[in-house]
């Protein structure tokens, strides 16, 4: 099974990005390019009780995290699940992507991808409960 991250190609290898934010308020151009420099990370399906010194400590194994947030339902300030890693450096980054993709954190298999960076207000859920929108249409 391929990594998430291989959504990400670039435009010259004759490859499009599949997915595209459309609440970055980027070109899908920009959007491209931010993919293609970013050193920033997104991290899905973690557990609400996962704590942040354990995602530190989990994704300083790649190299040096240089910040580190946490998702937070919107409405209840509390940890929903998902989370952004940035490193030092962009290999640091991909090295993450590629071992620490589908691995197991606090019993469960988490998602890590490449991010277009992060910006304020981005550490909130977008689901209508505050969470994320998958944990509402999740079926399990």
């Amino acid at each position: 099974m391929k990594s998430a991250s291989a959504l990400y190609k670039l435009p010259h290898a004759g490859n499009e990005i599949k997915y595209f934010d459309r609440k970055s308020n980027l070109t899908e151009e920009e959007y491209g390019e931010r993919l293609r420099t970013s050193t920033t990370l997104y991290v899905g399906n973690l557990s609400f009780f996962t704590l942040e010194s354990q995602l530190l400590e989990f994704f300083s194994s790649c190299g040096q995290v240089v910040n580190l947030i946490m998702g937070l339902n919107r409405m209840k300030m509390q940890p929903c699940g998902f989370c952004f890693v940035e490193y030092a450096t962009r290999q640091e980054a991909a090295l993450a992507v590629n071992t620490l993709n589908r691995s197991v954190l606090d019993g469960r298999i988490i998602r890590v991808d490449w991010d277009y960076g992060f910006e304020p207000h981005r550490q909130f859920g977008r689901g209508r409960t505050g969470g994320q929108v998958r944990d509402e249409v999740r079926q399990n």
